[in-house]
């Protein structure tokens, strides 16, 4: 399979490229920095920026799949959410996503399927309800971004399969909102936030390479939530971080103290979903990690 994708320089996309490079797949990556971490020669790097139109549209022509993981970090402690901070977090998901599908709907041969990412912040907040795919978008900026984040995506479902995967918060290591927690959790200074009963959902690098690559391998079309299917509340995660690495978890920030540290960002892990991936599921796909505590005793 020859795929190509955008953010595939970060942390899910070098995951996902190193698990396409594995079975034999070539990949082209477009990426603005055009750094090549790779240097093979199954894989093609084009330095481009992939929110505006250009020649590296052109690389849709032939290949099998399209794979978007491209967007700026939503939580950053040195970027609160500004009105030109929202903007910009805006136009890396849904302008990427836009100039992809002009991309494929354009191209003489099409690929089988466009893979776009999303969130599980696309259902809002929703109390403990338990979400699957079909429940509804909330309306706070989240919930609104991965509306049009998805809505971009969709235009090219005319031409193509396009799946939806909705990610949670994924775990590894090295993830993007787990390893600035681990510094103080290993110092025994750990601890939770807000009311801590709020739902986490989460998932296993693993697993979300596997989810991804079940959409790619079966060309599935619409929403996929990538959660494991066991979520749990802020309070069992900090809880079963702070066992997975042998400390107490004594702390708790309240909601008042993240939104002075974070403002509006706070609402990022505020405002959680329980969410289900329920046609992962019916699908079929057997989790390598579906609790919390495997997971992260893999992980550490």
């Amino acid at each position: 399979m020859h795929v190509l994708l955008t953010g595939g320089t970060g942390f899910l996309g070098r995951a996902l490229i190193q698990a396409l490079l594995r079975r034999g797949d070539r990949c082209t990556v477009v990426s603005r920095s055009g750094r090549d971490v790779w240097r093979q020669a199954s894989v093609r790097v084009i330095r481009a920026d992939p929110t505006r139109p250009g020649e590296w549209q052109g690389a849709v022509v032939g290949v099998d799949a399209v794979v978007n993981l491209a967007g700026e970090r939503v939580v950053h402690p040195l970027h609160p959410w500004t009105a030109a901070r929202k903007a910009a977090i805006t136009a890396s998901r849904v302008e990427t996503a836009r100039r992809l599908a002009e991309a494929i709907g354009a191209a003489a041969s099409r690929p089988r399927v466009f893979v776009s990412a999303s969130g599980v912040n696309y259902y809002g907040p929703h109390g403990d309800e338990t979400l699957e795919e079909r429940a509804p978008p909330g309306d706070d900026f989240l919930a609104r971004l991965c509306v049009a984040w998805e809505g971009a995506a969709r235009t090219a479902a005319a031409v193509t399969h396009v799946a939806l995967v909705r990610t949670g918060l994924v775990l590894a290591a090295d993830a993007p909102l787990l390893a600035p927690l681990l510094p103080c959790f290993r110092l025994g200074l750990g601890g939770s936030w807000g009311d801590g009963r709020g739902w986490w959902s989460w998932i296993h690098l693993a697993d979300y390479v596997g989810l991804v690559l079940l959409a790619l391998d079966e060309a599935l079309e619409g929403p996929l939530n990538v959660t494991a299917p066991q979520p749990v509340t802020v309070d069992e995660f900090t809880t079963g971080l702070g066992r997975a690495l042998h400390r107490p978890v004594l702390f708790r920030m309240p909601a008042v103290g993240l939104r002075l540290a974070l403002g509006e960002a706070a609402d990022a892990l505020l405002h959680l979903q329980r969410v289900v991936p329920a046609r992962a599921l019916a699908a079929g796909y057997r989790f390598r990690f579906p609790t919390l505590g495997e997971a992260l005793a893999d992980i550490f």
